[in-house]
């Protein structure tokens, strides 16, 4: 990691840019990213919308400096060739942050993200009781999906962290980079970092089998080679987590198949079902009783009906009508199942859970208390559990 002591070179103006006062109101906010560009004032994020400081616009030397500043050695090396670079940084009585930075209309420009030093609890996160379970699962592959700044890092790390304290298990986590640190407790943890301890993920993964993992956390899947080590892992009786950029469980399962070329589909659609264990997509919703937001998540388990639904080339992929099927038995939901339970506790408003449901008008007449009669899938709603 570079020198954090160093101070910044002036700006144009004559006032050399300090970029911890920034990130300390970045905490003192409780925002979860913080964008800096030339031009803009620093910008927070704080519980989903964008917040300008009272500060002078940034210049391009400011932006520069910082680079001198925060950028290890390599990743400047690597910026210059490909204009981005990711690296997690450590600020000294501050606290740890995942930095991008890019190249905007020929200027740097950056985005922070706080990682806190300990990862919270599941229940902590308002998450869904059933990760428990999932995170104890012998083997299989678990996704965690959703837009970017969902949650899927943060939801992952609560995850290792109830395996660290429940279950003597070798874990290997390759992520780039690192964000959350775990400590051993039950659990060996090795945490890799592309670019630090490793050359790619798909190089990580090639040779990690010989580490004796019982449970691998990928952070991204990125690639055809990445997807398909870690499906043949799972598939072998290893654990494996990882992430995707799917608004759902069912575009989860369209996107892993589009990776692959047509005449391998029906290939595929075997090893998926066979390896699959759980997709938990996630969407943070603003709160209605108080500053903050909370998590609206879809579960899908692989059970045999979803396991036939996956490998049967000749029907269309039902994920809904699984997932509402399975709710009391297998502790599956939807995300409309999520929102209302949380609608009902008055966590959040109405407006917002019509907003991000996925079919708002069948939520509205939910509310309203127009339903089939035969339709018991909602019936546990009304119960004490958590989203």
């Amino acid at each position: 990691m570079a020198d954090l002591v160093s101070e910044a070179r002036p700006s144009l103006s004559g006032a050399a840019f300090d970029y911890r006062t920034v990130l300390r109101q970045m905490l003192e906010q409780n925002a979860s990213d913080l964008h800096l560009k030339v031009g803009c004032a620093p910008t927070l994020r704080v519980n989903g919308e964008l917040r300008t400081l009272e500060m002078s616009p940034m210049r391009s030397d400011d932006m520069k400096a910082l680079a001198e500043q925060i950028m290890p050695t390599k990743r400047q090396k690597e910026f210059a060739e490909i204009k981005e670079a990711d690296f997690a940084l450590g600020v000294p009585g501050i606290g740890r942050f995942r930095v991008n930075a890019y190249q905007q209309r020929g200027t740097i420009a950056y985005a922070f993200r706080i990682v806190p030093f300990q990862a919270h609890t599941i229940s902590e996160l308002n998450l869904p009781a059933v990760l428990e379970q999932i995170a104890l699962k012998p083997r299989g592959l678990v996704l965690v999906t959703g837009i970017t700044g969902s949650g899927k890092s943060t939801a992952l790390a609560a995850m290792i962290q109830y395996i660290n304290q429940n279950k003597a298990a070798n874990v290997i986590t390759i992520e780039d980079p690192i964000e959350f640190l775990h400590r051993d407790n039950k659990a060996h943890i090795n945490q890799r970092e592309v670019g630090t301890d490793t050359a790619s993920f798909a190089q990580a993964l090639r040779r990690v089998l010989r580490q004796d993992p019982d449970i691998l956390l990928v952070g991204e899947i990125r690639d055809l080679d990445t997807l398909d080590t870690a499906m043949k892992a799972a598939d072998t009786g290893h654990l494996v987590f990882s992430t995707l950029h799917t608004t759902d469980a069912t575009q989860t399962i369209n996107r892993i198949m589009s990776f692959y070329p047509p005449h391998q589909q029906s290939e595929v659609r075997f090893l998926l079902a066979s390896a699959l264990e759980a997709v938990v997509s996630l969407r943070l919703v603003p709160r209605a009783d108080k500053p903050g937001r909370v998590p609206a998540a879809e579960i899908l388990m692989n059970t045999a009906a979803v396991r036939e639904n996956i490998r049967d080339m000749s029907k269309s992929l039902n994920i809904p009508d699984l997932i509402a099927e399975g709710t009391v038995q297998y502790g599956m939901q939807s995300f409309d199942q999520s929102l209302m339970n949380w609608y009902k506790k008055g966590v959040i408003s109405y407006e917002n859970a019509l907003y991000y449901a996925t079919n708002p008008s069948e939520f509205a007449l939910r509310i309203q208390g127009v339903a089939g009669a035969s339709d018991t899938t909602w019936d546990n709603i009304s119960q004490d559990v958590t989203a």
